[in-house]
């Protein structure tokens, strides 16, 4: 019986590092994020690289189908532009960390 409860406590702590590395992955891979919300709009944000530009970012159509969804459809854009970045630690190798500047976008939308 000790044996069995053994290898299950194994093969979850097993588990561990692989979840772990998954979450952070994920939150690194932060996309479009509904940031402010109201009744009739808000403003989404989403990461870009400088050298790509915030118009052909690849999160650029995920923001734009969160304004569809929180609309309901039709949206105007009142206005969008380079919005509050972040920095981040980047590199879960030893002695090979840096920090990395994130640039974002953000759209500031009204419901129609």
């Amino acid at each position: 019986m000790m044996l069995t409860n053994h290898k299950k406590k194994s093969k979850v702590g097993s588990r561990a590092p692989l979840l772990t590395l998954f979450l952070l992955l994920a939150g690194c891979a932060d996309g479009a994020t509904l940031l402010q919300e109201s009744d009739r709009g808000g403003v989404v944000v989403y990461p870009f690289k400088g050298e790509q530009g915030a118009m052909l970012a690849s999160f650029r159509k995920d923001a734009l189908a969160v304004m569809k969804d929180k609309c309901g459809g039709a949206y105007t854009i009142i206005r969008e532009g380079e919005t509050k970045g972040r920095a981040r630690v980047a590199g879960p190798v030893e002695g090979a960390q840096e920090v990395v500047q994130e640039r974002r976008w953000g759209i500031e939308f009204r419901c129609k």
